[in-house]
């Protein structure tokens, strides 16, 4: 990846009176780091570090996989241009391309996946600026049929708090009037950790470690 241009002081300094902010990632930049066979799903373009910067988001898409990945805008007396802040696989089969949005310095993505069974996963980051690396601190989660075939589960974790919020999601009705209640919430702490977006868990795996499938 092209990434940091290091400049001598003198000249960053002449930069710095020129420009007020580091030049947005270009297309052409994301374009020349995709894998054959993949193409942009989505970009995004914010401040999710709150430093002040324009960094960049997107989704590289090929037919067996997709790929968030990030990079962190830096400006300082002796560079300019970004780094590298994070990536992570999201599941290929996807029912549309994910939304993207940031809001207040936080990244989120929100995903549909899998087929007449199907899985929203919203995933929220926020940027560490000294790390330079971006945090997972929300995952949210609901597994349903789209044929109401099957009852279904959905859980809420953030993991700032470490707060937990599960719930079944129990069939009601038939044909046009079908549809789910939650039913079984329950509310609970988990250890609050770091967790680097490399890092990020497979949203249906934790969904069903949290709330396993009837007997």
């Amino acid at each position: 990846m092209r990434y940091l241009l290091a400049f001598p002081a003198a000249a960053m300094l002449a930069v710095g009176a020129q420009a007020g902010s580091v030049p947005r990632y270009g297309d052409a930049e994301i374009a020349a780091e995709l894998k054959p066979g993949e193409e942009v799903e989505a970009r995004i373009d914010g401040d999710f570090n709150g430093d002040g910067e324009t960094d960049t988001a997107w989704i590289a898409a090929g037919p067996d996989r997709r790929t968030v990945h990030v990079v962190f805008a830096v400006r300082s007396e002796v560079d300019l241009g970004h780094v590298p802040a994070g990536s992570f696989a999201l599941p290929p089969d996807r029912l549309g391309p994910a939304e993207l949005s940031v809001t207040k310095d936080v990244l989120a993505i929100r995903d549909l996946t899998g087929g007449t069974t199907a899985l929203g996963a919203t995933y929220r980051f926020r940027g560490d600026r000294a790390a330079a690396r971006m945090r997972l601190i929300g995952l949210d989660a609901t597994l349903y049929s789209r044929t109401f075939a099957h009852d279904g589960a959905k859980m809420s974790w953030n993991l700032l708090t470490g707060d937990l919020i599960t719930s079944r999601l129990a069939l009601t009705g038939s044909g046009d009037d079908a549809g789910y209640r939650e039913v079984g919430t329950k509310r609970m702490r988990r250890p609050i950790s770091v967790v680097d977006m490399e890092a990020t868990p497979d949203a249906e795996t934790e969904l069903a470690a949290m709330v396993p499938p009837p007997g």
